[in-house]
C-alpha cells in the first residue's frame, strides 16, 4: 500500500500504477544508498511525535535537571525554549520588554510580599524560643537577589550573560534597588533583637560599595563587622583560618557554610538563613532556611561531604506556555531557570561551553538523523509517485535551523540575544553550516522527483548569499526562481500581490502560508507541496502543504 499522502490512483492509470510500484524499490534503494541509516549512537528515547503531522503547538510540560544533563536525553522539543523562558521571566518581574523590572506591582512582588509576611509572623516566636534557651538569635542574609535586586543589571544591561567587570560598576555605583519586602523584614528582625549578618559571594573590594548600597535603600542593621565578603587573595584579603576547602578554590557552599559555622562559634544561633540560591543555604549551621525565588541565574555548588539535603534542591518539572504568560502564575521556582536552560541546550548541541556546537556527534545530530530516517521513505515515495503522475511535487524548506544551522551565531556570537546587523554579517559571509542530515533529505527528495523550494524570513537583500551558502555546504536544487525571501519595502523589493495581511507588518504565518498557497497556484508553478519543513511552528501553520514536519530548535522562538 502506498503512503497515505500519495493520492489514490484512478483505474485509467493502471499502467502508471504498475510502473509506480515497480519503481518504489528503486526509491528505497536510493534512500539507503545515500547513507541516511548511518545513525550510530542513536539515543534511547524516541523523538517526539510533534515532529510529524500532529497539532502544531509547542510543548508546555518539561522535565529538566538543573545541571543541564537533560539535554542528553529529552530531545529538542522537550527543552524549554530560551525565548519563551525569557518572556516568562519578564512577565514574572513585570518587565514590559525593556529589561527593567516593575518596582510597583508584578507577580514577583506579590510572591515576595507573601513570603515576607509569612516570615514576619514567625519572627517573635522564634526569637522568644531562642532567648528562652539562653541563645543569642541571629539571621543571615545573602546580598544579590536576597537583599538587593539585580534584575535590571542582569537583563537590561547584561542580557542574561554575566559580566564581572560590569557587575563591579553596578556594585561600586550602589545601583541596586532593594529586593521587594526585604527592608521591612531585616529592619523588623533587628528591632526585635536579632543580630543580622550578611554573607555574600561579592568580594572584599566590593564590601564598602555593598554596605553603602544597603544603607542607601533603607537597610539599617548591616555593619562592617557582621558582613562577610569573599577574599580576593590580594594583600590582606586572604582566606580566613576558619574556612577549610577540599581544593584551592573554595565552593560557594564551603565558603558560606563554614562562615555560618564561624558565626555560631562566636556564640550566636542562626535561627534563619535566607538566600536566593540553594548554594546559599546548603551545608547546615542554621535552624531553618528560606529560599527566595530567582529564575534569572543559577549558581550550583556541591553540598559538604556527607550531607544530603534533598529539600534544598531545584525543581525539575515545569509547566510553561510559549508566550510567557506562565510568569503570571507559576511563581519563581516554577519558571525554568535560564542558566539551567542554557546548560541543557549546550548539552543537546554538544557544546562544551564555548558556544560552538559539535559538528560530529551530539544528541541534536542523532535526533536529526533519526528524524530524517523516519521521514525520508514516505517523502521519497510520494515525490516519486507524484512525479510519475505529473502532479508536479515539491518540498518547501525554511532556511535558519532547517537547512542552515545558526547555533554558533546565536550562542558564541550573540549569546542568545539576536542582533540583526550581526546576523547579516553571517549571512553575507555564508558562514552557516548545514543542518545535520538535511542535505541528504534534500538530495533524496530531489532525485525522487520533487522540486526543492526555499521559503525563509531572510530578506531579498540576503537571497543571493543564502542560496550560495546552501550550495557551499552541499545542497543542490535551490534556485533563485524557487527561493522565496521577504521583501524589504525598498525599491523593487515590495510585498507581492498574492500576500495580504491584517496589518502593515505581515506575521510570519501570513507571509509563509500565503506564499505556499501561491506556490501551489498556477501563477506560482502549480506545485503540490508534499512536505513543508521548518524549525518554528510559524513556519508550518496555515496549511497549503500535505505534510508539516517540525525540526527541533530550543534556541529561539518565533511565534
Amino acid at each position: 500500500m502506498l503512503p497515505r499522502t500519495v493520492p489514490e490512483i484512478p483505474s485509467r492509470a493502471v499502467g502508471a500504477r504498475r510502473r509506480l510500484l515497480s519503481g518504489s524499490a528503486a526509491v528505497v534503494a536510493l534512500v539507503l544508498g545515500l547513507g541516511v541509516v548511518g545513525t550510530s549512537g542513536a539515543q534511547a528515547w524516541s523523538p517526539s511525535p510533534q515532529h510529524g503531522d500532529t497539532t502544531l503547538t509547542p510543548h508546555t510540560s518539561f522535565a529538566m535537571a538543573p545541571d543541564g544533563s537533560s539535554g542528553a536525553t529529552v530531545g529538542g522539543e522537550n527543552i524549554p525554549n530560551i525565548d519563551s523562558v525569557k518572556k516568562t521571566i519578564a512577565t514574572y518581574y513585570g518587565d514590559p520588554g525593556t529589561g527593567i523590572a516593575n518596582t510597583t506591582a508584578s507577580p514577583y512582588i506579590s510572591q515576595m510580599t507573601a513570603i515576607v509576611a509569612a516570615e514576619k509572623a514567625k519572627l517573635k516566636a522564634e526569637y522568644d524560643q531562642a532567648r528562652g534557651r539562653g541563645e543569642k538569635p541571629a539571621i543571615v542574609f545573602d546580598a544579590d537577589d536576597t537583599t538587593l535586586m539585580t534584575y535590571d543589571m542582569e537583563v537590561a544591561d547584561m542580557h542574561f550573560t554575566f559580566n564581572p567587570a560590569e557587575q563591579d560598576v553596578w556594585v561600586q555605583g550602589e545601583r541596586f534597588p532593594a529586593t521587594p519586602g526585604m527592608v521591612g523584614l531585616v529592619n523588623e528582625a533587628a528591632a526585635m533583637g536579632y543580630t543580622v549578618f550578611g554573607i555574600t559571594g561579592r568580594n572584599d573590594d566590593q564590601k564598602a560599595g555593598t554596605l553603602g548600597n544597603l544603607d542607601k535603600v533603607g537597610y539599617k542593621p548591616f555593619t562592617d563587622a557582621d558582613f562577610y565578603t569573599k577574599w580576593t587573595g590580594v594583600g590582606a584579603s586572604q582566606q580566613p583560618s576558619y574556612i577549610t576547602c577540599a581544593t584551592t578554590k573554595c565552593t560557594t557552599v564551603e565558603f558560606k557554610a563554614n562562615t555560618r559555622k564561624h558565626i555560631e562559634s562566636l556564640g550566636y544561633t542562626i535561627t534563619l538563613n535566607v538566600g536566593d540560591q540553594f548554594s546559599d543555604l546548603q551545608g547546615g549551621y542554621a535552624e531553618r532556611s528560606l529560599k527566595l525565588p530567582n529564575p534569572t541565574y543559577y549558581l550550583p555548588s556541591p553540598d559538604l561531604p556527607g550531607l544530603s539535603e534533598p529539600a534544598l534542591s531545584p525543581r525539575t518539572a515545569f509547566t510553561m506556555a510559549p508566550d510567557g504568560s506562565s510568569g503570571a502564575t507559576a511563581g519563581g521556582e516554577g519558571i525554568p531557570n535560564i542558566d539551567s536552560v542554557k546548560a541543557t541546550i549546550a548539552t543537546y548541541y554538544g557544546d562544551p561551553g564555548t558556544g560552538i556546537a559539535n559538528k560530529t556527534d551530539s544528541p541534536y545530530i542523532r535526533e536529526m538523523r533519526a528524524l530524517v530516517l523516519r521521514q525520508l521513505p514516505q517523502i521519497a515515495l510520494t515525490c516519486f509517485a507524484e512525479k510519475k503522475l505529473h502532479k508536479n511535487p515539491a518540498i518547501v524548506l525554511d532556511a535558519d535551523d532547517t537547512t542552515l544551522m545558526t547555533y554558533d551565531m546565536e550562542v558564541a556570537d550573540m549569546h542568545f540575544t539576536f542582533n540583526p546587523t550581526e546576523q547579516n554579517v553571517w549571512v553575507q559571509a555564508q558562514r552557516f553550516p548545514a543542518t545535520p542530515a538535511m542535505t541528504t533529505l534534500v538530495a533524496v527528495a530531489q532525485k525522487s522527483g520533487c522540486t526543492i523550494v526555499g521559503l525563509t524570513g531572510r530578506n531579498d537583500n540576503q537571497k543571493a548569499a543564502t542560496i550560495a551558502n546552501l550550495a557551499k555546504v552541499g545542497y543542490s536544487g535551490f534556485t533563485a526562481a524557487n527561493y522565496y525571501t521577504k521583501w524589504t519595502g525598498v525599491g523593487t523589493s515590495q510585498q507581492p500581490s498574492y500576500i495580504s495581511c491584517a496589518q502593515t507588518a505581515c506575521t510570519t504565518i501570513e507571509y509563509k502560508s500565503q506564499t505556499r498557497k501561491h506556490i501551489e497556484s498556477a501563477a506560482g508553478g502549480h506545485y503540490d507541496i508534499v512536505a513543508n519543513f521548518g524549525d518554528q511552528y510559524s513556519d508550518l501553520i496555515g496549511g497549503a502543504a500535505d505534510r508539516a514536519i517540525k525540526l527541533p530548535n530550543p534556541t529561539y522562538y518565533l511565534p
